[in-house]
């Protein structure tokens, strides 16, 4: 049984995480560089247990992160799409990458695709993504969606201490930007 619908861009699947996925989760979670804004690096087993967390979405909330696949290789390379746990500061559509995709466009492909589902399918009428205001490389992936900065918030527990950039947009703004991203 499908836990959510598969989307189709360009050069990447997106689809509801598998337990296969394990391995690039575990790359994505284990690398300190990759992991940096996302919590940082963790073991397998905890790589394992966040996959567990973002798979439990899907029923529970009826969305959830996608797992983000190549087309060209059909390797998992990450994860895009709507997040919204208990606390969390609003309707976010956020990316992460392995280390190896970066540069390639893939975060703006993947969030693009988000973006339209959750606008159309879910009928969200805002997006955030919260960015560490170190990271520049989310801040370009965001400004080339047409989000911007709105505010600046802490996190729920347990990243309570951490406070973050929230970057965003309404639908009618992402439905009036230009054609090409």
């Amino acid at each position: 049984m499908a836990l959510g619908p598969t989307l189709q861009t360009e050069r990447l699947i997106l689809r509801p995480p598998e337990q296969g996925d394990l391995d690039a989760w575990a790359e994505l979670f284990g690398n300190p560089e990759s992991a940096r804004f996302i919590g940082g690096a963790r073991t397998r087993p905890e790589s394992w247990r966040t996959l567990a967390l973002v798979t439990g979405m899907w029923p529970l909330r009826g969305f959830g992160t996608f797992a983000v696949v190549e087309k060209a290789t059909g390797a998992c390379v990450g994860s895009a799409g709507p997040w919204q746990p208990e606390g969390w500061p609003g309707t976010e559509v956020g990316w992460s990458l392995v280390r190896s995709r970066w540069g390639r466009g893939y975060a703006t492909e993947a969030a693009s695709a988000c973006l339209d589902w959750v606008f159309d399918e879910l009928g969200w009428t805002e997006v955030i993504h919260c960015i560490d205001p170190q990271n520049a490389a989310s801040a370009a992936v965001a400004r080339r969606l047409g989000s911007q900065v709105l505010r600046m918030a802490r996190m729920p527990p347990p990243f309570a201490d951490h406070e973050c950039q929230i970057w965003g947009q309404t639908r009618e703004a992402w439905r009036a930007r230009p054609a090409a991203l």
